[in-house]
């Protein structure tokens, strides 16, 4: 007779295996790879379900087949008692209850006495046994000795691990820690979650004030009773102030992620990846993966390559706490899409010439050595054309030739040949053998960069030629070309750079070919960044393309602000068109005689302005139709003009003022509002004016008037210094009237919460220093 064991837990299974000399021999399965549970020759069946009975779609097939054999069953959660499972158990609460506290502890030895509690309790055997032993809830793993001259790592992994004897993951990187110049100090806990009192002991007692970075391999600390933002709290590991980076343990196994394009498994990807990045986690590689041995408990083997890139990656931030700003080397990599001078340095809603010159300021003040720059943005951007950009209708040989930048071949060679071979052979399938022919003088390759003390201003490489290079910026098969790879291995080996800064979206490196996540080595952006930190300020209104460069490029991201913002308003035909659709109301009202001049002149404008395509009509409306097709034309016109464009661009770490932040206060104020410590939810201010004057904002003249009214009200308050206590007076004296209780509520939520908010735009730079 034996124990059957099911968990969904594979520490689990793994110190069952170990358990010597139990008082029933064990059988071991994870319901989640087994398609049918054998109960032949079984005396009890435990289960152990991660996530409760919904973990598992066999659990009832199993309780009906093991109450038909008169088979007892202790079912349990993965905290301990479940009150779903207790009551499917078909033993005592009790005896569900102390079963739960052997499982929750772990271990081998607590799990061999759990075999004979259970033989003792259920099946009345008299083997004796003893009671759960408490363990300890964190604690350090023993690795080499303290070197205080090297930065340190620490590394958190699952206890339960500790306690199955599952660690030759952690041990290998360590070991890869160690080897890339790093004290490693391995750490393991139950989770990373506080508890309810918002402390987290493992980082209280053992790595606050101890490490440089942390590197996790646990799940998110928020917990999965965070449903929204404001409960999740990683308060504790946000108290450490270190990045905090993400290793990959992936429930498949090596050849599976290999054979991926996707590179990890949807399961992975939400728990190891979405989840964690709440908590602000950096996201590095695949080191561990799940190998099946012959009796079908998975073994976590790690694989000493990745390992030595997620260990690679967090020395590299390790150090950028212990060289000195006076020495610290950056590089500023500034994006050219499409490859044309005009359009060096673009980026969405960012003036990256200007924020350049800014950073760079704050750099100087803060003792980085940036030589001596241009202090003006179209000057730094022209200095650096000038110096010899990409675009080939402009290039000239003897910019080449005077490039300081240069690459030559024997060091390329060197580089292209440590690449994946599969990598490396479909370079050479596009792009020819080193060199190539892009930007190459003699045998060296060439590189658009200035260099300001010890900081590199660079153009990122173009990622495409041909007929239609902006198709090819994002071609999901053509591999990075010798120059491309060229410039960013130039940037490490030659220059020395502590960390990178891709100074606005819309980058390229995110975008280069291989695994969607969870990259290896022969995918192309771990090829061409390797260990290199990579700072990343990115509009804050794109979190999805944030996203690609945090998952694919380990990237920090830093979000700045939206550019300025206004509203469209009319023009040209469409201030026309108004116009007449304002003379036909009057017309129909007056003299309705004049009406089918004023519809032909009506639908002349649409059709020379195309506008017809946008209204979804080809041919003209009849008379009788022509009315309503007016309240469709009437409502294109306002949804139009009401649509808020950009005003202008960004500039890191500067404030909007004047208009433009009156502007985007009322861009802002247009939205339902459900923070700043207001009971309940504060409509938009046009809502809570339509509320009040009886107006709606989808009709045209009548948000016109809403629109008139906020902004009186909300420039009103800027010329006052954004006063919450100067409110009510300002709507008096703006509006004529003391009872808009809702009205004024809006506008000290923008006193409040709006502008303090914008004023803290600062922070873009602050915190791009603090990252640094």
């Amino acid at each position: 007779m034996t124990l059957l064991l099911l968990s969904t837990a594979d520490t689990d299974l793994l110190a069952a295996r170990a358990v010597p000399d139990p008082a029933l021999p064990i059988r071991l399965a994870n319901p989640a790879r087994v398609d049918e549970v054998d109960l032949d020759d079984v005396a009890i069946v435990v289960v152990r379900l991660l996530g409760g009975p919904r973990a598992w779609d066999g659990f009832d097939a199993l309780l009906a087949d093991a109450k038909a054999r008169r088979i007892p069953v202790v079912a349990v959660g993965g905290e301990g008692v479940d009150a779903e499972l207790t009551a499917a158990s078909t033993v005592p609460a009790g005896v569900v209850a102390d079963a739960a506290a052997y499982l929750r502890e772990g271990g081998s030895a607590n799990l061999r006495e759990l075999v004979a509690f259970l033989s003792d309790t259920v099946l009345l055997t008299g083997h004796g046994f003893a009671p759960p032993q408490v363990l300890p809830a964190h604690g350090v793993r023993p690795h080499r000795p303290h070197d205080p001259s090297r930065p340190t790592v620490g590394v958190v992994y699952y206890r339960a691990h500790e306690l199955s004897g599952n660690t030759s993951f952690v041990d290998v990187l360590c070991d890869a820690l160690h080897d890339a110049g790093a004290n490693a100090l391995p750490v393991f806990a139950a989770s990373l979650r506080p508890d309810g009192d918002g402390a987290l002991p493992v980082v209280d007692e053992l790595l606050a004030g101890k490490v440089d970075v942390l590197v996790v391999t646990v799940l998110a600390s928020g917990g999965s009773n965070a449903s929204d933002a404001e409960g999740w709290d990683a308060s504790a590991l946000t108290a450490l102030d270190v990045p905090v980076l993400q290793a990959l343990c992936v429930t498949s196994s090596r050849t599976e992620w290999a054979d991926s394009d996707a590179g990890l498994a949807p399961i992975d990807a939400a728990m190891q990846v979405a989840i964690p990045e709440f908590d602000g986690r950096l996201i590095t590689v695949p080191f561990s993966f799940k190998e099946m041995s012959a009796d079908g408990v998975p073994v976590y083997v790690a694989d000493p390559e990745r390992a030595a890139r997620v260990a690679g990656i967090a020395v590299g931030h390790a150090r950028l706490r212990h060289v000195p700003n006076t020495e610290k080397k950056l590089a500023l990599v500034l994006s050219s899409y499409p490859t044309k001078h005009s359009r060096v340095g673009n980026a969405v809603g960012l003036d990256t010439p200007a924020s350049a010159v800014r950073l760079l300021q704050a750099m100087r003040a803060v003792g980085y050595d940036v030589g001596q720059f241009p202090e003006d943005g179209d000057e730094l951007v022209h200095t650096l054309i000038a110096a010899g950009g990409h675009d080939v209708e402009w290039l000239t040989e003897q910019q080449l030739q005077a490039a300081v930048a240069r690459v030559p071949l024997a060091d390329y060679r060197r580089w292209f040949d440590a690449l994946e071979p599969s990598l490396r052979a479909s370079m050479l399938e596009h792009w020819g053998e080193p060199p190539g022919s892009l930007y190459v003088d003699g045998e060296d390759i060439v590189l658009a960069a200035l260099q300001y003390g010890n900081v590199v201003l660079m153009i990122q490489p173009p990622r495409g030629f041909g007929e239609n290079p902006i198709a090819i910026y994002h071609d999901p098969d053509l591999p990075p070309s010798h120059h491309y790879l060229a410039a960013y291995r130039w940037l490490v080996e030659d220059f020395g750079a502590h960390a990178v800064v891709h100074l606005g979206k819309h980058g390229t490196l995110e975008w280069l070919p291989g695994r969607g996540l969870g990259l290896g080595a022969d995918d192309a952006p771990d090829a061409v960044l390797g260990d290199l930190p990579l700072f990343y300020p990115f509009i804050v209104n794109d979190p999805g393309e944030g996203t690609q460069a945090k998952r694919r490029a380990h990237a920090t991201v830093v979000d700045h602000l939206v550019p300025p913002m206004a509203r469209a308003e009319s023009y040209d035909e469409m201030a026309q068109l108004e116009q007449l659709l304002d003379e036909y109301a009057q017309v129909q009202a007056m003299d309705p005689a004049k009406l089918p001049t004023i519809r032909g002149q009506i639908w002349d404008l649409i059709t020379a302005a195309q506008l017809h395509h946008d209204l979804h009509v080809s041919e003209t409306p009849s008379d009788e139709e022509f009315d309503d097709f007016l309240l469709h034309v009437d409502g294109y016109l306002c949804e139009v003009k009401d649509v808020l464009i950009r005003d202008g661009l960004h500039v890191l770490g500067l404030p909007p003022a004047g208009e433009a932040q009156v502007d985007l206060v009322l861009g802002v104020l247009r939205a339902q509002q459900t923070w700043g410590g207001t009971a309940g939810a504060l409509p938009g201010l046009r809502r809570a004016l339509g509320a009040a004057y009886d107006l709606v904002e989808d009709d045209r003249r009548q948000a016109d008037q809403l629109e008139a009214m906020a902004r009186r009200l909300v420039a009103a308050v800027d010329v006052k210094g954004w006063d919450a206590a100067a409110v009510p007076a300002i709507v008096r004296d703006v509006l004529d009237r003391s009872d808009l209780t809702e009205v004024e509520a809006v506008l000290r939520f923008a006193c409040d919460e709006v502008v303090p908010r914008l004023a803290r735009t600062t922070d873009e730079i602050d915190n791009l220093l603090h990252g640094l």
